[in-house]
């Protein structure tokens, strides 16, 4: 029997493949949709994989992660240009019942020379999912959100951050001056909302909404922990659709 981690692979490779029996991982019936771009249903679902298939699709999972009934997983998508993306995938009775996701095209190289998915794969210490989830969300609400840099050092590594977002180089120096009202940056950046923290192990990823140069837009950001510091760093920013542009009633989040 497939665990869980296994059908999301099957059903996202299948947008590769053609696979028609990829699909079967989801319960029809049930499913919900909260891609704004995508109908509700298997239906959206099939509609979806036959319009990329047309772009000769290429599909790269580079990190899965479980975290209960969830599973949430880090890919890399060929569609006519190279995106990264974040999968996630609620399951009930072994089927796919809910779906978000949030895509970005692929960007340079940042600062320190890393690209948006390169770094660390393995999952650890387990037993420290739910110490590290507590972790990111209080760091997202006190730093992201609320912009208390004086807690930076509580909740970042200051020896090094690995840094895998495009918008930032390596260290929590460049971390403070981006997220200060100092820095001549070229962009403006607010979390105004968390909806989601799903962990496993050192691995956490923050489900969050805000506004970036001024457009409502989704943030996904994925970090890696160690000793209850954050020590790299992944993510992805996507505009949110005007909602008489939604093809379903779901809402992003």
């Amino acid at each position: 029997m497939l665990s869980n981690k296994e059908k999301v692979s099957k059903l996202l490779k299948g947008i590769e493949t053609g696979d028609p029996n990829a699909a079967l991982v989801v319960n029809e019936n049930k499913y919900i949709q909260h891609n704004p771009h995508t109908r509700e249903g298997n239906i959206g679902l099939a509609e979806l994989f036959k319009q990329i298939a047309k772009t000769g699709p290429q599909v790269n999972m580079i990190r899965v992660f479980e975290d209960k009934d969830f599973v949430f997983a880090h890919m890399e998508y060929n569609f006519s240009t190279l995106k990264v993306a974040f999968e996630v995938f609620r399951f009930e009775d072994g089927f796919a019942v809910e779906h978000w996701d949030n895509m970005q095209p692929m960007q340079q190289i940042n600062a320190s020379g890393r690209s948006m998915l390169d770094g660390s794969v393995d999952v650890k210490e387990h037993h420290l999912t739910e110490f590290n989830r507590e972790r990111v969300l209080c760091f997202v609400t006190d730093i992201l959100k609320a912009r208390k840099l004086e807690l930076l050092t509580d909740y970042v590594c200051h020896e090094n951050l690995i840094q895998h977002s495009p918008l930032f180089a390596d260290g929590i120096a460049a971390l403070r001056l981006a997220l200060s009202n100092k820095s001549k940056k070229d962009y403006t950046i607010t979390y105004a909302k968390v909806h989601r923290i799903l962990a496993e192990g050192n691995f956490v990823l923050s489900v969050s909404e805000g506004q970036f140069d001024g457009q409502h837009s989704s943030f996904y950001d994925l970090f890696r922990l160690a000793k209850g510091k954050i020590v790299e760093h992944w993510d992805t920013i996507e505009a949110i659709p005007p909602r008489n542009e939604w093809k379903n009633q779901n809402g992003k989040f």
